[in-house]
């Protein structure tokens, strides 16, 4: 009869214990999807964190774009947006002054050609390639 009783209550602290590492896992694994940034989350792991969101229909036909602001927005991080670096032209000058040194550079270049000089010819080439190229960079900042 004790040995019974004996069995009977490591049956049930065996229930017990096996129900603490159940929560004690599930615990852990809220915990890793917190502790790692959504960003970067797979779909597959943005999917599952969106479905625990009430009132949601349509997850598993979102993108990742669509998971991450619609998370975003039910916890209230607000997204700062893509960063975007601006090359500064460190030469200072408007698009009109660039063009009229291009147009310069192409008086000596035709000179230079006349002269049969080939090496000045190919450095005021590469030049005027140059400013040509700041010229459109100026023009769309």
């Amino acid at each position: 009869m004790e040995e019974e009783t004996k069995n009977e209550e490591t049956t049930e602290e065996e229930t017990v214990e096996d129900n603490k590492e159940e929560t004690g896992e599930e615990i852990q694994a809220a915990a890793a999807e917190e502790e790692k940034p959504l960003d970067k989350m797979t779909v597959k792991d943005l999917r599952e964190v969106a479905k625990v969101i009430p009132g949601v229909t349509g997850v598993t036909a979102m993108k990742k774009d669509e998971l991450l602001s619609f998370i975003k927005e039910y916890r209230g991080i607000k997204d700062k947006g893509p960063v975007k670096k601006k090359k500064v032209i460190k030469t200072g000058l408007t698009v009109k002054e660039l063009k009229e040194k291009a147009a310069q550079l192409r008086e000596a270049k035709k000179s230079a050609r006349e002269q049969n000089d080939k090496n000045k010819v190919k450095v005021l080439r590469r030049r005027i390639n140059r400013l040509k190229k700041q010229s459109r960079k100026a023009a769309q900042a």
